[in-house]
């Protein structure tokens, strides 16, 4: 039988966080204070934290914690790309982990998310309990062009890729990645807002199978839609900061911490090789392949697995705790 999310529950405490003179992370907590400690990372870069992703999570074994990576969603300023890379954001979950005097905690996330959640734990790999991770992205170039070039994901979605790239001159659409970073970036707010509407559109698109006709009139948030379009193609011109093959190259510094890896099989935004490629090289990991769903995080058999990975998670840790 299909697990359905948890109950909708609303936080016992939010706040923001200092992590430099420019920027403060909101934070909230949520389920049990007594409970395993266990911090969701949200995609994009820049997409914010959902009220959704608390109920991933049982409220009554875990410690919930969210919050919205530096420069997007209820973080301030947003959006904001001044002193914004992953090695920041890797910084910012080593000061939140600290701020609220959490020894060891779970690291979950999606798409994005998993990018951070590895980068985090290759740098303190003592602080992780374990990991759960939904639609694995490393960051590659090859991710990029598969994502952006008209021999990636535009094969499957031709018509979507059409009105992507409708935005930009024809002699930009050798480089719609580039094209789109310079449109992101520039003083013309009506130019930012329709790029970063069609950016966003794009991908939305490409996320699930379990909806259809997905138009800009399914843009509510044009905040949310500015944060992820402008933080995105930050990240992403910029190889995500990341060294070529960086993350799979480092993952023996937790390749013993027990971790969940869920991939839909039909994935468009991240390929499913990529997470093959990560189980191969991580001896404590399982990956589940999940045959009927795409990149969405709330597709229902991405919920199932998600949440009886996030169970099964903390019934292994209070079995480790029970013989230590």
């Amino acid at each position: 039988m299909a697990q359905p999310l948890y109950p909708n529950i609303k936080p016992y405490s939010s706040a923001w966080l200092s992590v430099d003179d420019t920027h403060q992370l909101y934070i909230e907590q949520s389920g049990n204070e007594q409970g395993i400690p266990v911090v969701y990372l949200h995609g994009g870069p820049g997409a914010g934290s959902s009220p959704a992703h608390r109920r991933y999570f049982d409220p009554e074994k875990y410690r919930i914690i969210l919050f919205d990576q530096r420069g997007c969603g209820r973080s301030l300023p947003s959006p904001s790309l001044e002193n914004n890379t992953t090695w920041d954001l890797v910084n910012d979950l080593e000061k939140l982990r600290i701020h609220l005097n959490i020894e060891q905690w779970v690291v979950s996330g999606g798409s994005w998310g998993t990018t951070l959640a590895l980068a985090y734990g290759i740098s303190y790999p003592k602080r992780c309990l374990g990991f759960i991770l939904r639609g694995i992205f490393l960051g590659t170039q090859n991710e990029l062009d598969w994502l952006y070039k008209p021999s990636g994901a535009a094969k499957f979605f031709p018509e979507y890729y059409t009105e992507f790239i409708q935005e930009l001159a024809d002699a930009e659409n050798e480089d719609p990645l580039g094209a789109y970073y310079q449109m992101l970036t520039c003083d013309n707010e009506i130019a930012v807002a329709a790029a970063s509407q069609a950016w966003f559109l794009w991908e939305m698109r490409l996320s699930t199978i379990e909806q259809h006709a997905i138009t800009k009139r399914q843009i509510e948030d044009k905040h949310q839609a500015l944060c992820m379009a402008n933080i995105s193609a930050h990240y992403f011109i910029n190889q995500c900061d990341l060294s070529p093959n960086y993350l799979l190259s480092q993952i023996d510094r937790i390749a013993d911490i027990p971790a969940f890896i869920l991939h839909g099989r039909y994935d468009m935004v991240c390929q499913l090789d990529a997470a093959y490629q990560l189980a191969a090289k991580w001896t404590n990991a399982r990956l589940q392949i999940l045959p009927q769903a795409g990149h969405s995080g709330f597709e229902s058999q991405t919920i199932d697995a998600f949440c009886k990975s996030a169970d099964k998670m903390a019934s292994f840790i209070e079995e480790q705790s029970e013989h230590q």
